[in-house]
Parts: C-alpha cells; structure tokens; sequence
C-alpha cells in the first residue's frame, strides 16, 4: 500500500490471499481454540473446587455444575442465534448482531437462575454468575469506547496521523495504555462480588467462607463464559465479511453491492475488537480459577510475602509475558520480512505484475507464512512449558504460585494493551480511509498504514497468544504440582 501504492486487496499484490486466510487462522480458528480452553480450564478448576465442596456437603451436584452451565449456556446460544436475520433495505448490521447477544445473555441468565436454584439451591450463588455476565458486557463496552471510530481515543489516532508516524505510533501506544485500567478495575470488581457472594452462600452450608469465596469466583466465570458462542459467532462475522470486501474489491466491483459489504466490513472490524477484548477477559478470569485450583491441589492457605522464593516467583511470573511477547513479535517480524522481500522480487520479475497483466505466485506467500509461523512458536512454546516445571522443581510449590499470579497479572495487562491498542490503530486507518484527513493516499493515510503495520501483531498475534500463555502455564503448573510436592515437602 505504501511502496507501490496498490489498495490492500488489489489482486496484483501477491500477498493478498495469504492475508485472507490468516483472518481465518487467527480470527477463526486461533479465535475457537481460545475460547474453548478457557472453557476447558474453568470447567477443570471449577470441577475440583467443586469435588472438596462435595466432601463437606455430600451434593455431587458442585462437582458437574460447570458443565451443567455450559450446556445452559449453549441452549441460550442456540435460541438467541435464529434472530440475526439480513434485510434487503439498508440497515446497521450491527444492531441484529448485538440484540442476538443481549438477548442470548437474557436466556442464559434465566437458564443460570433456574439450574442454580434447582441443584446447588444458593440463590446467592446465582448472584455470582449475574455479576460474571455483567462483567463481560462491560468489558465489550470498554473495548468499543477505545476503538471504536466513533469516540475520542481512535479520532485522536487519525487526527495525529496528519503530523506523520510517529506521532501516530505515540498516541496509538498511550491509548492503548489507558485502555487497561477499566478493564482490570472491571474484573477486579467482579472478583471481589462474588467472592462476596460466594462468602453468603458458605455461611448457608456451614462450610468454609474462603471455600465458599472461591467457588462463587468460579460461578463468576461461569456466568461470563455462558455466552461465549454468540461471542464467537460474532467473532467469525469479521473475519467473513472481511474476506468478502477483499474478493469484491478484487474482482473489480464497484456498485451498490460493494458499498454495502464496506459497511459490513467496518462493522465486523468492531466486533472482532469486541470479541478479543471478551476472549481476553475470560481468559485472565480463567487463569485465575486455575490458580486458586492450584493452591487447593497444593495446600497452600496462606503465603508469607517475604519468603525470598516468593518474590522470585513474582519477579520471573511478571517477565514471562512480555519475554513471550518479544519472541511472539520477532517471529512476526522475520516473517513479515520474507513476505516483502518475496512481494518485492515478485513485482521486479515478473513482468506485467503492476500492469495487471500477469498473476502473482500466491502460493508461495501462503507457504512462507505458514512455515513461519509453525517455527516462530517453537521457542515461545518451550518457555511457556519449560518455565513453571522448571521453577517447581528448584524451589517448590509456593515458588509456582507467586510466578502464577505474577505472570496472569502482567500477562492479562500487558494483553489487553496490544489488543485494544493494535484494533485501535486499525479503526484509525478505516476512519482516514473512509474519506476523513485526506483520505486514501493522503500523507495522513500513509502514517495510519504504517501504525496500523504495528498494530496488526499486537493485536493479532501477541496479545491472542498471552491468553493461551497463561492459561497454559496455570494447567501445567496444577498438572505437575505431585512432583513439586515430592521434591518439596
């Protein structure tokens, strides 16, 4: 867009369809498998917390209940879906799409009260879920704040893109920065109520109030991870309607048709920010419940801040994400240093490639990306698996616990920055694009591609990649706590 001065779609850049199909890979697929271990290690955590309340109350019904709430949640899904329906008149695609979720959230909160009072009998438990599903819809409210083109922090992006791209890679970096404090105070909160509500309903059954604490937080996941299908449907409508806008643009049309899907395409642009800031929420809440699986599996009930292997913990747990993330970013970059040197040689070789008069090599594009990526994630992978064995092993289990914490904390902060920053400077781009600052070609535009070049690994890449990082290492460490325990009495 920038060296030969082609629309990002144009069907003479031999990159084209390697960038539709990693809004599949990553928007999709990347997107599901995230979704589904945050699923898979709630359900996990939730499910032994549950069996140590089943010891005390003899109600088996703490031990299959996360299952019980995925399968409301799926049923609310399935009802709220059908009334996403297009129109032949024009209309804000966004409105059907959004009145789905809330709707889905009604049926699922209903769906909650009803399987609560009818097997765990808590209505306070209930309250607990409720204050999870608020949480995600005031996450999905923050993230739209912050990149939306409608509001302050995405115009002022655009507006110091005028001045060149540094100033815009500045304000894009501060915003995203501003952006994780009502996410995290929101999370916060949500832990804090229902632990609350967790305490109540521990004093109805005579059992411990922390226990009982724990499991509300757990409730608290669930209810936020009930609507994670809607979620994930209106993640997919980006990525879609994205493909959709490049093969219209490369096939030359320019009508009423092609007009509409740019309108859908901005709105699958918000809803794909919408869902990363959702998927990250859930991840850093699902982290958490693992971590509190583990001190139950571990035994630990209280911690004496001062132990030396405590604060090593904590160092090494909150420089793991951004270790990750610099290894994340560099694969990114060494790839995306062989795709332009590949595009380049294609335009100098190929003869009649800018006329349009010949086809690009496709193909060879897809294949550097796809080797590329699976080699990039080989020495981040090995730090994510080998980093809490290894600290387990040398100085034990309360070693493991404050690296835990340490590494959720920073890694859910240092996500939620890259992913809100990185949609942020995209938004800026598309609202410069859409004929604002100058529009398309304008030095403005030039500075927006180049900080939305930046923005791409952030928000697809590396901030993705810290939820499945701390989820990851909060499995590993629960699954080996045994021999951290044998080695460490």
């Amino acid at each position: 867009k920038v060296e030969a001065g082609i629309p990002e779609d144009d069907p003479r850049n031999p990159a084209v369809i390697a960038d539709n199909v990693g809004d599949n890979v990553g928007d999709v697929a990347g997107r599901g498998a995230d979704l589904f271990e945050s699923m898979s290690g709630e359900n996990i955590a939730a499910m032994l917390i549950g069996f140590v309340l089943y010891t005390y109350t003899n109600n088996f019904f703490f031990v299959i209940f996360p299952l019980l709430a995925r399968a409301v949640g799926i049923f609310a899904t399935i009802l709220g879906v059908p009334i996403v329906r297009g129109r032949e008149e024009e209309f804000d695609p966004f409105i059907p799409l959004r009145n789905a979720a809330i709707l889905t959230a009604i049926l699922g909160s209903v769906g909650f009260y009803f399987l609560v009072v009818n097997t765990i009998k808590s209505i306070h438990l209930f309250f607990a879920g409720l204050t999870g599903i608020v949480a995600s819809f005031f996450i999905i409210v923050i993230t739209d704040y912050y990149t939306s083109r409608n509001y302050r922090p995405v115009l002022s992006i655009a507006e110091s893109s005028k001045t060149g791209a540094a100033t815009n890679i500045l304000t894009g970096y501060a915003v995203g920065l501003e952006s994780t404090a009502f996410p995290v105070i929101t999370i916060a909160a949500a832990l804090l109520i229902s632990y609350y509500f967790g305490v109540n309903f521990a004093e109805t059954v005579g059992i411990s109030k922390h226990l009982g604490g724990v499991y509300g937080t757990g409730i608290a996941t669930m209810g936020m991870l009930s609507i994670a299908g809607i979620i994930l449907g209106l993640d997919g409508f980006g990525p879609i309607v994205d493909n959709a806008a490049g093969i219209i643009e490369m096939s030359g049309i320019e009508d009423e048709k092609s007009k509409r899907i740019e309108r859908f395409d901005a709105v699958g642009n918000t809803t794909k920010a919408l869902t990363k800031g959702y998927a990250m929420a859930a991840a850093g809440i699902a982290a958490l419940l693992l971590f509190q699986a583990y001190l139950e599996v571990a035994g630990i009930s209280q911690v004496n801040l001062i132990i030396p292997e405590i604060i090593v913990g904590l160092f090494i747990g909150a420089l793991v994400p951004f270790l990750f993330t610099s290894f994340a970013i560099k694969a990114v970059s060494k790839a995306a240093f062989r795709i332009i040197e590949e595009v380049r040689r294609q335009f100098r070789e190929i003869k009649g490639l800018m006329e349009g008069k010949a086809k690009p090599d496709y193909s060879r594009c897809v294949d550097i990306c796809t080797i590329a990526a699976q080699k990039g994630m080989i020495v981040p992978g090995m730090v994510a698996l080998l980093t809490p064995i290894l600290l387990g092993i040398i100085l034990g289990v309360y070693a493991v616990g404050a690296f835990l914490i340490g590494a959720i904390i920073s890694g859910y902060i240092l996500a939620m920055q890259m992913n809100t920053g990185g949609a942020a400077w995209d938004n800026a781009k598309k609202y410069i694009e859409e004929g604002n600052l100058g529009g398309k070609g304008s030095e403005a535009h030039k500075a927006a591609v180049i900080g939305d070049t930046i923005g791409d690994p952030f928000k697809d890449t590396a901030g993705p990649s810290l939820n499945i990082l701390i989820k990851l290492m909060s499995t590993i460490s629960l699954v080996f706590v045994p021999l951290f325990l044998l080695l460490h009495p």
